[in-house]
């Protein structure tokens, strides 16, 4: 008997088991059940219920308290498994219009099931808004939204309508809203081809054995094609239409086919001796919703297409094709999963076994279900299939099927027989190829075989222009949706992204330029491996080689280690390892495994190369071997300095010991010795390494004129022993000490000073967390088990509990929760941002008042933190030495000084040879025997000599560290710090300033800056609005609640309120709570204040209440979502006003007393009173001012009008703004910096001169150079001021030296001989010692600087500071350098920028559902100063 054909169709909506696919007659219903408390409740209702016969699965749910029941509604109905359920002693009931939670088989139109993620939800409210919308769509069946796990699971049907208008309705209605798991359009598989050729009446045999793809070539040859035309009813739209070219288009010998809507007619061209007409009316028939009804034309009835019975048998399948009367499921539990590579590797190893015909893994319910013959296969070879990928399985049910049940597909599940009755189940015959088609939900009509065999691939890109996390939500949020990408993984510090994609499905190239097309550079890091694992452990327990073999052979057969090295001597492991495989845990544990203890090394944090420790140890020492030996020679030198009355009694120390050698000179020569080795030791190698790089700096200068004062005495005393001399020579032996006393201080003050930057590391690293709280998740994300786990091994993908007022200890994502957490680490920004799941969390920074759990995605040296080290560090190794004034000058000078005194020497040995008398009449030898050579040689050298001496280089040397001493000096007493001489001979250059934004140019915590009554004064004055709003906010640990009840307390002239009870704070949203016994505040607040206050807020004149009666109110106050949660409606006159304040960049709060909406407070961080001057006294200075922040762009327009900046820098992360400091630096300019937060500290150490706020952060005036400690900003003004006086003051110096050194010179050399002016070797002292005492001297001077005053600022400024009108200012994203000007804001800027910027619509309305902007950055909560007339008026 010949019976009409169905084709099943791949319909990969279905999410339902294997069972469904040998087709029992079974269905799905829902029970809703109440009364459970726990999962031993579940438990024992799905043991009871699997229990009875007829029943075919269950799924009970705590949450949603229902069951999901699978029964055979023959044996069994859903009222009797309610009853079952309540004589357990729970509620049940059938749920109504849901008993069929998921697509039963018996239903005729084909139905799928998509999970979309929706973002945006906040109470019931949104998900019956959400049901109530989609359920009106046609095409939708059911809808049901979760409102804890945000998700919407949609069943519809995909011929009327698809899962991304679902998306978009929800998009529409102002949500959030991603398909989770992709569904394919509904198509013919391979399978259905197959067996539709395999039953085709007129098919050729040979078709049978080919591979289903080559079949559209076999039998073409030499066929001719016959156009055909079919009357085709029952299509709707062009959907059908498309539906129908699609899938009859891909059968063999169907060469084209177009169809009419209009016309209702198909025209097909077919090779009919591969395809009949009667096959393709079957075909169009049977596919989904299954009501199109085909004519043939007249003559084609014939071709087989009959439905009369018929004698012939249906076709003997082809050989090898699958073909078994019974087919088996069974559920396999698999442990050890953790992302869907290793479901995909376990389903391709599955797929590609004899017998196995289908194979689905869930990794969320760590189970495989497998369709195989177990005439070929059992489930216990199955289970070793699976153990022999790497992970755990067991066998948990099998269920037997007999396949006679007819077709599979969607369509129909109970085939018609030919007489039009339902044939029985044992009636119909086992047809050919009755395969089961793929439900998998994740995979396209491509066979699975080909897609698990593919082994995914990564690859890493460079990403440019990240602003904020709202960016990476965008980017991995957009590239998660793509076919072929299985993981994104983006790092905002590093611009860094990772991605695992399947590598037959996308291309790398082809994901940087999805990333490009969302606005971000992209490139694609070619030989970049990723950051591999490194760990270093300390292990005990080992005694000999042996131990190390066993633990380093142990480790390096570990699958994911690639380098173990052990050493016994240290007791040290050094590990390196894939951190996608193992983490730092699991190697801890293999080695405790073997019976030893490891634990990882800890990581000195001040072992640093930027410390300074050994120069400063140097320097130190080589200035106290000066000072001790140097301290005698000065006063020797001033003993002999002083003119005695009795000449006679002069020359104690002048008498000679020896002949030519004096007590003077002799206790000058052994202290010098000791301070020229010493003390001197380290100038001679600082002048080796100048030499070498071929430049004379101002050791090169000092080691010159010390060694050659030093071998000159020496030499000249030796020579005068030689001759015993009568009188001992005068020697220079006192230049040394001094030089070296006075230099060495100022260096070793300079490393002092230098040293406290790399601090900044050590304080950096101590923002991060010690140590993580790991926890391992249950069934239902319910905790198992918590240890507390060092930093060090926490490792990706852990998942970590973070509670109140703790540090996050790693980069992650939320997974459970909510809170705020305090990011001023990256943003600079003081306000909280809200965290929900989904959210990032950033290390280091704190969480405020929720307990969350977080999922690990960049841990150890990837975590933002961790990139901020790295960028302070590589800015304090790659910021260009200053060269110093004095540095500068010796580069000139020596040479020079080196040419005089050569010249000198050769002139003298000419003109002694040429007229002898000349030397002889000024150089006497007193000994007659030394030739007349000698004496001329003798006599040029000692001239030279003495030029080189009397260079001053002592004056030289000392201009500029006592100018430095000084000016530092006088900086530290007018509150400015100053870090050593660079920044301060720096400062006077610079060109340009930056200023950071929040407590920098503003103070960095909210402020109350308007209070509006929006109810009549008589009924509720003011006092008593601001004494209960006081007290409902005294208990919110918001910074916005602190600085409403700072305000009500100075406003009330109070420090205590009232009490306050059922206190509840909502993050996002607002608070609520009762507030009694207020009366007493304002009873005592007298009635003068009252009165005052009224007439500030403009409420003169209303009368005070004061009655005693003990009144409780209900309090709320918040943002307008708080209020329409609470059943307040918001007119549009408030709302308008809160958004202009919003437009401000202020955060418009309001306050509801006993359910009536009475008041509105607008909140922001004020600009400092002296910044505007600040700026204006800088520009007219002739210095660029620019404006740059982690803030968004309207907040920090609005500040710069203020203040009177033109070029703003707006949503930087800190690696923007260090790249910004190079940018100019590269331009020629000299840079500053003025910053306060952890998050402009690697900008400050790169900066020429980096100024931090006093009042900053640790890590920010440990980076800086100079750091301003009244918190004044026209500190910045004055420093600048400091420098060019301390520089010009150097520079006096210098020329001071000079001068000395032009009339010394000369005379030394001998060129004022003719006219009788010889140098006596006491002048060469004399003026050594003047030019040293007038350049110290000089220095002091700078004493007596004063700082400006601010009436001086003032008085230059009159007249001349305006603010600037928005359009004024420039305001630039990131390191993007276009403008973003839009001082005249659309409507849809105002709504982006709403929700963006202020607290109300961040924690409320959604209003737009503009793109990257406000995805995450609604988070940040901006504040900002209202313009002074708006100031407290109603």
């Amino acid at each position: 008997m010949k019976q009409k054909q169905s084709f099943a169709f791949d319909n990969v909506g279905y999410e339902g088991g294997l069972d469904s696919m040998c087709p029992s007659q079974t269905t799905t219903g829902t029970i809703s059940i109440s009364g459970m408390t726990c999962q031993s409740c579940v438990k024992s209702i799905e043991g009871r219920i699997s229990s009875l016969k007829g029943i075919a699965s269950v799924k009970v749910s705590l949450e949603q308290g229902s069951a999901t029941v699978s029964y055979v509604p023959s044996v069994l109905s859903l009222p009797q498994v309610c009853r079952h359920i309540e004589d357990m002693g729970f509620e049940a009931s059938v749920t109504e219009g849901k008993a069929a939670s998921w697509p039963s088989r018996s239903s005729s139109a084909p139905e799928a099931v998509v999970k979309l993620r929706v973002e945006g939800m906040t109470c019931q409210s949104c998900v019956s808004s959400i049901e109530g919308r989609l359920g009106k769509l046609q095409g939708v069946v059911r809808v049901r939204v979760s409102l804890g796990t945000q998700e919407a699971v949609i069943t519809y049907q995909p011929y009327l309508i698809q899962p991304q208008d679902l998306r978009d309705h929800v998009n529409d209605m102002g949500f959030e809203a991603v398909i989770k798991n992709r569904v394919a359009p509904i198509s013919l598989g391979p399978i259905d081809i197959g067996r539709l050729q395999r039953t085709g009446p007129k098919m050729p045999s040979v078709a049978d054995n080919q591979n289903l793809n080559n079949s559209e070539s076999l039998g073409s040859q030499g066929s001719h094609a016959v156009t055909l035309q079919l009357r085709v009813d029952g299509m709707h739209c062009k959907s059908c239409v498309q539906n129908i070219e699609e899938n009859v288009g891909r059968l063999p010998g169907v060469q084209s086919i177009q169809v009419s809507l209009e016309d209702r007619i198909a025209h097909v061209q077919l090779d009919p001796s591969r395809v009949t007409p009667g096959d393709l009316q079957r075909a169009i028939e049977a596919l989904p919703p299954g009501n199109f009804k085909v004519s043939l034309p007249d003559g084609a009835a014939g071709s087989g297409t009959d439905d009369r019975p018929s004698p012939r048998p249906a076709p003997a399948p082809a050989p090898g094709a699958r073909v078994q009367g019974v087919c088996s499921t069974t559920v396999l539990a698999i442990a050890g999963m953790t992302c869907a590579s290793c479901v995909q590797s376990i389903e391709g190893l599955l797929s590609r076994r004899e017998g196995v015909w289908r194979v689905s893994v869930s990794l969320a319910e760590g189970t495989g279900v497998v369709l195989y013959d177990p005439s070929v296969i059992t489930p216990e070879e199955l289970r070793a299939a699976v153990e022999e990928t790497g992970f755990e399985a067991s066998v948990i049910s099998e269920n037997w099927y007999s396949n006679h049940a007819g077709n599979l597909g969607a369509g129909n599940s109970a085939a018609p027989s030919t007489a039009g009755v339902p044939v029985s189940e044992q009636g119909t015959a086992p047809r050919a190829g009755g395969l089961p088609t793929n439900h998998s939900p994740s995979c396209s009509s491509k066979s699975l075989q080909d897609s698990a065999a593919v082994a995914p691939q990564k690859c890493f890109l460079q990403i440019t222009g990240m602003t904020c996390a709202s960016c990476v939500s965008t980017i991995e949020r957009n590239l998660q949706k793509e076919a072929g990408i299985l993981s994104v993984l983006v790092a905002l510090m590093a611009g860094k992204a990772e991605v695992k994609y399947n590598p037959e499905v996308i291309q790398p190239l082809e994901i940087a330029q999805l990333i490009q097309d969302l606005g971000f550079e992209a490139t694609v890091m070619e030989d970049y491996t990723g950051s591999d694992g490194d760990l270093e452990l300390i292990i005990t327990g080992m005694t000999c080689a042996s131990c190390v073999h066993n633990i380093e052979s142990k480790l390096t057969r570990t699958n994911g280690i690639t380098y173990a090295s052990v050493a016994l001597a240290t007791s040290k492991a050094h590990v390196k390892f894939d951190p996608e495989i193992i983490g730092p845990r699991d190697i801890v544990k293999i080695i405790e495994e073997i019976g030893f203890r490891a634990s990882p090394a800890q990581r000195n944090p001040n072992a640093h190369h930027l410390d300074h420790k050994v120069e400063i140890k140097q320097w130190k020492k080589s200035f106290l071997c000066s000072l001790v030996f140097g301290i005698p020679v000065m006063g020797l030198m001033i003993y002999m300095l002083v003119p005695s009355s009795e000449p006679h009694e002069t020359m104690v120390l002048d008498h000679n010991i020896v002949p030519g050698l004096s007590f003077l000179n002799l206790i000058f020569f052994i202290l010098c010795t000791f301070v020229q080795l010493l003390g001197g030791w380290y100038f001679y190698v600082q002048a080796y390494r100048s030499l070498r790089h071929r430049a004379a700096n101002m050791d090169v200068l000092i080691v010159l004129a010390t060694s050659i004062a030093y071998t000159y005495s020496v030499v000249i005393l030796v020579v005068a022993v030689a001759e015993k001399a009568e009188r001992s020579p005068v020697t220079f032996f006192d230049t040394p000490p001094m030089l070296f006393v006075f230099i060495a201080l100022g260096r070793w003050l300079e490393h002092v000073a230098k040293s406290k930057t790399s601090e900044a590391l050590a304080k950096l690293m101590s923002l991060q967390a010690t140590e993580a709280t790991v926890v391992t998740l249950g069934e239902d994300n319910l905790i198992i088990r918590e240890e507390q786990v060092p930093m060090e091994l926490v490792q990706r993908g852990d998942v970590i509990k973070v509670v109140p007022g703790g540090k996050f200890p790693v980069d992650g994502k939320v997974l459970e929760g909510n809170t705020m957490a305090d990011e001023s680490l990256i943003t600079g920004e003081a306000m909280p941002v809200t965290k929900k799941p989904g959210s990032t969390v950033i290390a280091g920074s704190i969480n405020a008042h929720g307990s969350v759990l977080i999922n690990a995605t960049h841990v150890g040296n990837d975590t933002t933190l961790a990139q901020i080290v790295k960028l302070v560090e590589e800015a304090q190794m790659s910021k260009a030495p200053i060269q110093q004034l004095a540095d500068r000058f010796s580069g000139y000078f020596v040479p020079f000084i080196i040419i005089i005194s050569t010249l000198t020497l050769v002139v003298w040995i000419i003109i002694g040879f040429i007229d002898f008398g000349v030397v002889q009449k000024y150089f006497p030898t007193p000994n007659k025997h030394v030739s007349q050579t000698e004496v001329i040689i003798r006599f040029a050298f000692q001239t030279s000599i003495t030029v080189l001496c009397i260079a001053c280089p002592c004056s030289l040397g000392l201009a500029t560290p006592t100018a430095v001493m000084v000016g530092t000096g006088v900086a530290a007493q007018n509150g400015i710090l100053i870090k050593g001489g660079k920044p301060l001979e720096m400062a006077h250059k610079i060109k340009t300033v930056m200023f950071d934004k929040t407590g920098t140019i503003t103070h960095g915590v909210p402020k109350v800056m308007r209070v509006l009554l929006l109810v009549d004064m008589a009924t509720l004055p003011l006092r008593k609005v601001l004494a209960v709003v006081g007290t409902a906010e005294a208990s919110s640990e918001h910074p916005l609640g602190v600085a409403v009840t700072k305000y009500c307390k100075e406003e009330l002239g109070t420090d205590t309120l009232g009490y306050c009870t059922d206190f509840q704070a909502v993050p996002g949203c607002g608070i609520g709570c009762k507030v009694s016994s207020v009366e007493g505040i304002l009873a005592h607040g007298g009635h003068q204040r009252g009165k005052q206050a009224a007439l500030k807020n403009g409420g003169g004149g209303a009368p005070e209440e004061t009655d005693a009666t003990p009144q409780t109110f209900s309090v709320l106050i918040g943002n307008r979502e708080w209020m329409r949660r609470n059943g307040l409606t918001i007119s549009n006159g408030i709302s308008d006003t809160m958004t202009d304040h919003e437009m401000k960049g202020q955060t418009a709060i309001l306050v509801a007393i006993d359910g009536v909406l009475c008041g509105m407070i607008a909140i922001a961080d004020s600009v400092k009173q002296e910044a505007a001057l600040a700026v204006h006294t800088l520009k007219s200075m002739g210095v660029d001012v620019v404006l740059i922040t982690g803030d968004n762009r309207k907040t920090a327009r609005a500040i710069a009008t203020q203040v009177g900046i033109n070029k703003v820098f707006a949503e930087v992360l800190p690696s923007h703004k260090v790249a910004k400091v190079q940018e100019l630096q590269n331009e020629g300019k000299k840079v500053a910096m003025v910053g306060d937060g952890v998050n402009d500290s690697p900008a400050l150490a790169r900066a020429d001169v980096g100024i931090a706020i006093g009042t900053g952060t640790d890590v920010a005036i440990e980076a800086a150079d100079v750091v301003l400690i009244r918190n004044d900003l026209l500190d910045v003004v004055a420093s600048i001021h400091l420098s060019k006086r301390t520089v010009w003051r150097i520079r006096l110096n210098l020329v001071l030296a000079l001068i000395y050194n032009l009339i010394g010179i000369p005379i030394a050399a001998g060129v004022f001989m003719p006219i009788g002016i010889v140098l006596q070797p006491w002048m060469g002292s004399a003026a050594m010692a003047a030019s040293s005492v007038s350049v110290v001297l000089s220095s002091l001077q700078l004493k007596c600087y004063k700082k400006p005053d601010l009436q001086r600022y003032e008085a230059q400024a009159q007249g001349r500071m305006k603010p600037l009108t928005a359009s004024q200012v420039s305001v630039h994203i990131g390191m993007d350098d276009r403008r973003w000007d839009s001082p005249r804001a659309t409507a849809w800027d105002q709504v982006s920028y709403i929700s963006q910027v202020s607290l109300s619509s961040l924690k409320s309305d959604r209003l737009s559902r503009h793109s990257a902007g406000a995805d995450d950055s609604g988070d940040k909560w901006s504040l900002l100063l209202s313009d002074r007339d708006e100031e407290q008026c109603i």
